[in-house]
Formats: C-alpha cells, sequence, structure tokens
C-alpha cells in the first residue's frame, strides 16, 4: 500500500504490513492470496518437472515453460495488489515524514491519487492489448497469448479497488479534494502546453522524467508508480506515442523467462528464515572463529558472505544474522553503532554473492551471462569481505577477550554436523549455475526442494499456516519487484527513444581519460540511485543506457556488471538517505541517529574495495 493510518518512522523506510483491521482489502484479497500461492506452487511444480524430464529422463517438455510464464506474469499481477495491500511497496519516507504532520496527510492522499490516476489512464490501454494479443498464439500450447497478458488488465482492477477503497478509509475528503484539484491543474496545464511539449525536444524528458518523478518520490509514491507516472505523462503530453505502447514495455519487463527465478529464490529466503538453517550456519562459524580477537567480526561478515549464496536477499540476510550475533558481540564490548555499521556494509559486500537477485535482474536486462556474474560475483565478494575483515581487526584492538575460550572439538564437530545440510546448498547454487550445469531458474527450484525436504526433516519442520503464510508474502514481494522492473523499462525505453541515449554515449565516450573516467561517473552514479531508488530499479533504468556505452569503450560485460552492482550496494548502504541503513537500524533496534556516525570508515572500506575492482579488471574477469 502507499501509505497508512499512522505516520511510518523515518528509519522504516520499506512500507510495513498493516493488521487486517486497517487493511483495505483484505477480505477481497483472501482469494487473490489463495491463487497466488497456488500460482507459486504451481511454477515450482512446473519447473520442477521440466528439471526432472530434462536431466533424468533425457527427455524436454516444451510447453512447461511456456505454461510457467503464463502463470509468472499471472503471479506477478495478483502478488502487486497483495503487495498494495499489504503496504508492502517500496518508496521513499525520508521526506515526506519532515514533514508537518497536516502536509503529510495532504501529501499521503495526493499519493494515493497519484496511484489511482495511473491505474485508471492504462485500464483501457491494457484491455485493449489483451484483445490484441488474441491473434498471437503460443509456439507450443498454440493458444491466444490473451490468457497471458490478461492478468495485467486484471491486476491493474484489483489495485485500483485497493486504492480507492484505502483513500475513502484513511484519508480526509479535504485532503483528497486538494489533491485532486492540484493534479487536475497540472494535467490541464500540459494538456494546454501539450503542442509546445511535443516541439520542445529532449529538454523534455528532464521534465517527466526527473522533475515528475523526484516530485512523486519525494511525496511519498512507491517507485514504481513513480516510474509510471512520469512516463505516462510523457507519452500522454510530450509525445505522439499512443499509451497503448507503455502496456506492452510493461509486459516485456516482468516476462523475462530468466526472472522466473526471482519468486523461487524469494520463497527459498522465507524458507531459510522459517527453518533455522541460516542460524545452524551462523553456530558453526560461532564455534570456528568465536574466539579469536575480532572473532565475531569474522563470523558476522563470514554469514552474511555464506547465507546469501541461500537466500538471495539482503533482509533475509541481516534478519538471519544479526539476532544470533549480536547478543555476544554486546558481551565482547561492541558497541550498538559499530555492529549496525557492520551488519549495513556487510550486507552491501554479499549482494554479489550468489544467487544474488540483483544479479539474476541485471543479467536479465542488460543480457549478460548469469553463470558468468554468478562466477565473478563470488571472487569480488571476496575482496570486499577482505577489506571489511581488516578494517574490522583494526576496530577490535580494544575488544574485551576476557572469558573467552576456543570452541573444543567436539562441539565444532556437533555444530558442522547439524549446519552441514545447510553449508551444502549455497556451494550447489553455485557450482551448478557457474559450471553450466543448469540454469539459475532451474537450480532455483531444485534448491527449495532440498531446502523444504531438509528444513522439515533435520529442522524441525514447517508448519502448513506458516508455509501459506510465506507463498503469500513470496507472492507480494514478487509483485512489487516485478512491477518496479515493468514500469522501470518503460520509462528506460522512453529515455531511449527520446535519443537521450545516444547523446550520453556522446559525452562519456568523449570524457578524458577514457574508460577509467566512465568507471569514476558509473561509481557516482550508481551510488547516488542507490540512495534514492534501491537497487533493482536503478539498474533496470541505467542498464540499457550505459551497457552500451561500456562495451563500446572495450570495458567487459561483466566487469561492468560488478561495478556497478557493488557501487549501487554502497549508496544503499549510504546514509542520510540509503534505504539499506535504515533496515539494518531497524533490524537491530539502533537508532539511526545513533548508527550513522559509526558506518562512515566502514563504507571508505568498501569504496576502497570497488577502487580496486574497477580499476583491475582481472579480478571480475579471471575465473570466467
Amino acid at each position: 500500500m502507499t501509505s497508512s493510518a499512522q505516520a511510518i518512522p523515518a528509519s522504516e523506510p520499506l512500507i510495513v504490513a498493516e493488521s487486517d483491521e486497517v487493511r483495505a482489502g483484505s477480505r477481497f484479497l483472501k482469494p487473490v492470496e489463495i491463487v497466488a500461492s497456488a500460482l507459486l506452487v504451481a511454477i515450482v511444480t512446473l519447473l520442477l518437472a521440466g528439471v526432472t524430464s530434462r536431466y533424468v529422463f533425457s527427455l524436454p517438455v516444451v510447453w512447461i515453460d511456456e505454461v510457467a510464464s503464463i502463470c509468472f506474469l499471472w503471479l506477478a499481477m495478483l502478488g502487486s495488489a497483495i503487495a498494495l495491500d499489504r503496504n508492502e511497496h517500496l518508496r521513499l519516507t525520508l521526506f515526506l515524514h519532515r514533514m508537518p504532520e497536516q502536509v503529510q496527510g495532504f501529501m499521503e492522499a495526493f499519493a494515493l491519487l497519484v496511484i489511482a490516476i495511473f491505474l485508471l489512464c492504462l485500464m483501457v490501454p491494457a484491455f485493449d492489448y489483451a484483445l490484441e494479443e488474441w491473434y498471437i498464439t503460443s509456439p507450443a500450447l498454440n493458444i491466444p497469448n490473451t490468457f497471458r497478458v490478461a492478468a495485467i488488465p486484471f491486476g491493474m482492477v484489483a489495485m485500483l479497488g485497493i486504492v480507492v477503497a484505502y483513500a475513502l478509509k484513511s484519508s480526509s475528503w479535504r485532503d483528497l479534494a486538494v489533491a485532486a484539484l492540484l493534479i487536475i491543474a497540472i494535467a490541464g496545464a500540459l494538456w494546454f502546453f501539450s503542442p509546445s511539449l511535443v516541439k520542445l525536444g529532449s529538454a523534455k524528458i528532464l521534465l517527466f522524467l526527473v522533475v515528475f518523478v523526484a516530485a512523486c518520490l519525494a511525496a511519498g509514491v512507491p517507485i514504481a508508480f513513480c516510474f509510471g507516472i512520469g512516463t505516462l505523462s510523457y507519452l500522454a503530453f510530450a509525445t505522439q506515442v499512443p499509451t497503448f505502447v507503455m502496456i506492452g514495455r510493461m509486459d516485456e519487463g516482468m516476462s523475462g523467462i530468466i526472472l522466473l527465478s526471482v519468486p523461487i529464490f524469494v520463497l527459498l529466503g522465507c524458507i531459510l528464515d522459517a527453518t533455522g538453517m541460516g542460524k545452524a550456519i551462523v553456530d558453526f562459524l560461532a564455534s570456528l572463529l568465536g574466539h579469536v580477537r575480532a572473532g565475531m567480526s569474522y563470523v558476522l561478515l563470514g554469514s552474511l558472505f555464506v547465507v546469501s549464496g541461500i537466500s538471495g536477499s539482503k533482509v533475509s540476510d541481516m534478519a538471519t544474522v544479526a539476532p544470533a550475533l549480536f547478543p555476544e558481540m554486546k558481551r565482547r564490548g561492541h558497541s550498538p553503532r559499530e555492529m549496525i555499521a557492520l551488519l549495513a556494509t556487510g550486507a552491501a559486500m554479499a549482494d554479489t554473492v550468489p544467487p544474488s537477485i540483483v544479479l539474476i535482474v541485471l543479467g536479465s536486462v542488460a543480457g549478460v551471462s548469469i553463470a558468468g556474474l554468478f562466477t565473478s560475483g563470488f571472487v569480488v565478494a571476496m575482496v570486499l569481505l577482505a577489506v571489511l575483515a581488516i578494517l574490522a581487526r583494526w576496530k577490535s584492538r580494544r575488544e574485551s577477550m576476557e572469558g573467552v575460550r576456543r570452541a573444543p572439538a567436539s562441539l565444532i564437530g556437533r555444530t558442522l554436523l547439524v549446519a552441514a545440510p545447510a553449508l551444502v546448498l549455497p556451494f550447489l547454487i553455485r557450482s551448478t549455475v557457474a559450471g553450466g550445469v543448469a540454469t539459475a531458474t532451474e537450480v532455483s527450484t531444485i534448491a527449495v526442494i532440498y531446502a523444504l525436504f531438509v528444513g522439515i526433516v533435520l529442522y524441525g519442520g514447517i508448519g502448513w499456516r506458516k508455509l501459506y503464510g510465506m507463498l503469500v508474502e513470496t507472492a507480494a514481494l514478487t509483485g512489487s519487484i516485478l512491477l518496479i522492473l515493468g514500469t522501470a523499462l518503460a520509462m528506460a525505453w522512453a529515455i531511449t527513444q527520446a535519443g537521450v541515449a545516444q547523446g550520453l554515449a556522446s559525452i562519456m565516450t568523449g570524457l578524458p581519460g577514457g574508460w577509467i573516467s566512465f568507471m569514476a561517473v558509473t561509481i557516482v552514479v550508481f551510488m547516488i540511485l542507490g540512495c534514492v531508488l534501491e537497487g533493482l530499479p536503478a539498474i533496470v533504468l541505467m542498464a540499457p543506457l550505459m551497457f552500451p556505452i561500456a562495451k563500446t569503450l572495450g570495458i567487459n560485460d561483466v566487469h561492468y556488471s560488478m561495478v556497478i552492482v557493488t557501487a549501487m550496494n554502497i549508496g544503499l548502504m549510504t546514509p542520510p538517505i540509503g534505504i539499506g541503513f535504515y533496515l539494518a537500524c531497524n533490524i537491530g533496534n539502533v537508532s539511526p541517529d545513533e548508527a550513522i556516525g559509526a558506518i562512515w570508515p566502514y563504507l571508505v572500506a568498501l569504496i576502497i574495495g570497488l577502487v580496486i575492482i574497477a580499476t583491475v579488471p582481472w579480478i571480475s574477469t579471471a575465473f570466467l
């Protein structure tokens, strides 16, 4: 959802789920949640059947990918509606919560109306797009593509109903009326000046896709809808291109076959949390390294490194590691602010460790080998791990080691035995994808089944109610991710069609210093975008523009990928805007004001590591 009945603290930039009593469409959404959960189960089952038929029986079933693709788009749109109802769409609240309370109420009403107008304006084009696809049939099943793309108008209708219900419940009539008048006035002015805007040239991109998007971000509109309303306004008032085209671009952004692994890795992260597999890994590393100076810092960084190879999610990584390690670190004299700084920057380091959802999305958008990204990401993460470990060692020179003893071999062996089934999983994922044995989608499916089996048999099991909750949560998170990808790709397409890419390429290739200057600009750009937009939107928006330039300058695409992902993650953890920093503070229950001063040395260490990675291509490409 886009707003809440109570103000969300500035330290909670992710929209938090509300109780059923205040959710706008909880009763209506129950059947949608059930269907979305069933679709997710169907996708996992279909992909598992495909893997089994291909590798066990050497009999590929060609229609499985088509059915999975149909289920996937429906899952994305239903998940977007669930995420809207559960307040789980990503937005920037830093500026919103610094406004007076009365202004906040108006901004919330404004944000809701912006979403409603975006959905309402695209409703007819979405239905038209679905009807047009009736004449296109799938190659294997030979059925109209309408069965797949009908998910887009259906999801928009569901989201519109939720937004309207929530606006009527949470906003005052006065705020809604004033916000509506403001939007009508802006739309009227744009319509009046539309003939001039069409002739304005590339400068109009600045108005619609920078100023409009930035204003909506500051007002608390979720990022996906910021991109959407900016692109829609640009097409409607500044071009002759029909808005119908935007639906096609959104469909393209949400339908990549590689993206099928996203919900499965999200589900894998949920299983990791629910079964305690991550905690088993943390306990083993603590028994192995906990007795040395800075040992608990090493354990925290090592746990983030290993656990990220299972979950693929920064949130899951931090939520698994922090509660298990923070009490002992406090006992040894680590200050809470230092622990948060290490947690946040360690999570930034770990996002290049496969299976990273960011790497999967980047590979899909930029056409880069997922196997290459997984191989390179592991090595790059080792470099970042080393610089953080060196800093942690220096910081620990006053650490209290009183009463700390080396764990007996029996304890190490016992924790290893418990952790072994979980430790197998990240290495299985990395080696299988990097070795070209199976795709990321196939491996993610096997990993989910393996984790479920191991979790049920060895780690205490998962109840049906908890499993259902995990499926719904996965659907919601998948929907919020894919809606961002769809609108961001539409926006990137609009920027490219306006000729910005050519102008940007001309400027970038003409920089003094060649590829090194381009790398420096890239680092600055993606650190800023990482602060403001979070990872996935920044990648989808900028990758189509930047990768062709990098290729022109002779930069390896995997090397360039590692640089932009690392820079983006550093920006994500950089206060005062970086979303990941506040998320780490929330997980560690530490005030951002307290932690903000401690994180800078760790960010400098990451930047040093990034400079090494950017200037030494061998690190990223040696093992490809």
